[in-house]
């Protein structure tokens, strides 16, 4: 028995009185039901939460809002959990689903949604990774994103003054302090300030953008523009917009506007395709100009009441479920005018099956470690649903983090699956931390792209599966009791275990699973099934390679997109007599893999591969 509805666990209520939220409406009817929870279980998912990252205990409602990193309100919900005892629970519902886990009734998840109709999933794998197999076959699975996304990503900021003389020296500065930059990140204000969104650069400030966007390709960058789904009503496209029936519109068939963001606002309905294709069609001219990737920022502030969208969608239903519209068409776009494997999105909100349109960053957070703790939770509660990558602003959005925080925020973002610099009212370059804020982001920003033999393996394993490259404690070792509470580590890909620094003196306390672990930046051999405090500079860390690991590690340490197996050292760690390891190095667009077997006899690493590059070995012992 897995779990079971149970007596009086299914049940419709009627809304007698309105209540104290403007949608409950008296006549309103519910229909809920509630799964028993054994002793010891413990429930994980719901999409990102900055809440405690195990979830018995809470209440936790579908409704995704901009509320920053340090609130209950989460930008990305999905109504899936899984628990420790192998199964998962998928409520197929977009409207407002809300759970009540073991809270109301403690030994039991409730869930509840408006209508008369509920519908739900049991899936079980027998383990969360095999969970998130099944969930992922039945939501969608992470597209593979293109080698180049995984490397450092630097942008303007959101409330900076820039133009491209500014942006030049941030680029020409991190190539003369050697730190590796895949793409850069043009902000809100490319565009014209509350013309958000016109889709035009501000002349002002970027009077030659086609010119600027080659040169800045010439030095190998790949480079990325803000946009949301709104229409200012100072944006020439708002009349536009307006005139054809582009805009969301209100019950008497006004346009719905709204001062919340910017000035008269309206809101792109993304169920009239004649929307959608003139919605793109701006989007290609950026495109055509040289932007390759786009951040789809927003998508949460979506109304309910009073609203009419063109194929009559019931608006309840849509606000939640309108940021997978919105991703999916411009991530479709990317992969039409980019081509197929290049397509990738920096998305702030989502619903179930968003993950199809990665990758998805973390929300406004703030630059302190207590951020920088719920940022991890909530990236922990989205690997939990089915989302196969994940970022942050590194350092935190809003204010300005002191030079310790900034730097173990850079190891923590750089051993994420994307990293990105991003900020508010201040530039995320690190030279203006200190100086050995410099250093930490080139050390980590090399290890990184020497990495990724390794880690594009993992991502292609998130595209195939739905594992997701950064994985909970509880998902890599759901037999180790030790692991269901823990939210302060966390396992890159099935191999790396990362323990990021949250404390100013340097010391951090974390758990090691049985067997033995190697620290790959220091070196030393160290016996699992324990915890460890130690006290770290800011260039090294608890990154640890589980023993009985054959670890391939790139020869090349300024880019992610190269050829992997050319020049490749194996790190072999902990390989005992008679042992062998089997893995893959892919090609960098994912489309071949090479496979090497390494064994030990009478003391020496045996490599047996098809591969016709060099590669040198390196034992561990």
């Amino acid at each position: 028995m897995l779990t079971s509805s149970g007596y009086h666990g299914m049940g419709r209520a009627l809304l007698e009185e309105d209540g104290p939220c403007s949608l409950e409406r008296h006549g309103i009817s519910y229909m809920s039901d509630s799964l028993e929870l054994a002793v010891g279980e413990t429930v994980y998912g719901l999409g990102e939460r900055f809440t405690a990252y195990v979830k018995n205990g809470q209440r936790v409602d579908m409704w995704n809002a901009d509320g920053g990193t340090s609130s209950e309100l989460a930008y990305k919900n999905i109504p899936f959990y899984m628990t420790n005892h192998g199964y998962g629970v998928f409520v197929e519902d977009s409207s407002e689903v809300s759970f009540e886990v073991a809270s109301e009734k403690v030994e039991r998840v409730q869930f509840s949604v408006p209508g008369e109709t509920l519908v739900y999933d049991v899936i079980y794998g027998g383990s969360p990774k095999a969970t998130l197999d099944l969930y992922t076959a039945l939501t969608g699975r992470p597209a593979l994103l293109p080698a180049w996304s995984f490397g450092l990503w630097l942008s303007t900021s959101f409330t900076t003054d820039y133009d491209e003389k500014t942006v030049t020296s941030f680029i020409d500065g991190m190539a003369e302090r050697d730190i590796p930059l895949s793409v850069f990140h043009f902000d809100c204000y490319w565009m014209k300030a509350y013309n958000w969104c016109d889709f035009t650069w501000d002349p002002d400030v970027f009077p030659d953008p086609e010119g600027m966007l080659k040169r800045y390709h010439e030095k190998g960058l790949k480079l990325c523009a803000w946009i949301n789904p709104y229409i200012a009503q100072a944006s020439p496209l708002f009349e536009e917009g307006k005139k054809n029936g582009y805009l969301i519109r209100k019950a008497d068939g006004s346009v719905w506007q709204t001062d919340m963001w910017q000035a008269g606002m309206g809101i792109l309905d993304v169920t009239n395709p004649a929307a959608r294709e003139w919605y793109c069609g701006k989007l290609k001219k950026i495109l055509d100009q040289g932007i390759d990737c786009l951040k789809t920022d927003f998508g949460e502030r979506i109304p309910v009441r009073d609203i009419v969208y063109f194929d009559h969608s019931d608006p309840l239903r849509m606000h939640n479920y309108y940021t997978f519209l919105y991703n999916q068409m411009v991530f479709n776009l990317l992969k039409k005018e980019k081509g197929e494997g290049e397509a990738i999105l920096f998305a702030r909100s989502a619903t179930a099956g968003g993950q199809q349109f990665p990758v998805h960053w973390g929300g406004d957070n703030s630059a302190s470690y207590v951020s920088m703790a719920e940022t991890l939770r909530a990236g922990l509660s989205m690997s939990h649903s089915g989302f196969g990558y994940w970022s942050h602003d590194i350092s935190g959005f809003e204010q300005t983090a002191p030079a310790d925080v900034y730097k173990r925020w850079a190891a923590f973002g750089l051993l994420s699956s994307h990293s990105r610099l991003h900020g508010s009212g201040s530039y995320r370059v690190p030279w203006l931390f200190d100086e050995e804020s410099v250093d930490v982001v080139r050390a980590f920003s090399k290890l990184k792209c020497r990495l990724m033999p390794y880690l594009y393996q993992m991502a292609i394993e998130a595209h195939e599966h739905g594992t997701p490259m950064m994985r909970p404690m509880m998902m890599e070792f759901p037999e180790d009791p030790a692991c269901e509470y823990l939210d302060r580590q966390y396992m890159l890909g099935d191999r790396l275990l990362v323990a990021p620094i949250f404390r100013e003196d340097g010391k951090v306390t974390y758990y090691i699973p049985a067997g033995e672990w190697y620290n790959l930046l220091t070196g030393e051999k160290i016996a699992g099934g324990v915890w460890r405090t130690e006290k770290h500079g800011f260039l090294t860390m608890p990154l640890l390679v589980r023993g009985g690991t054959v670890l391939p590690m790139g020869s090349c340490d300024h880019k992610t997109d190269y050829p992997y197996t050319k020049d490749v050292e194996l790190h072999v760690f902990g390989l005992g007599e008679g042992e062998s390891y089997t893995f893959m190095i892919p090609t960098p667009d994912g489309k071949a893999e090479t496979q090497y077997a390494v064994s030990m006899k009478n003391g020496n690493a045996i490599v047996e591969t098809e591969a016709k590059d060099s590669y040198t070995i390196h034992v561990h012992s």
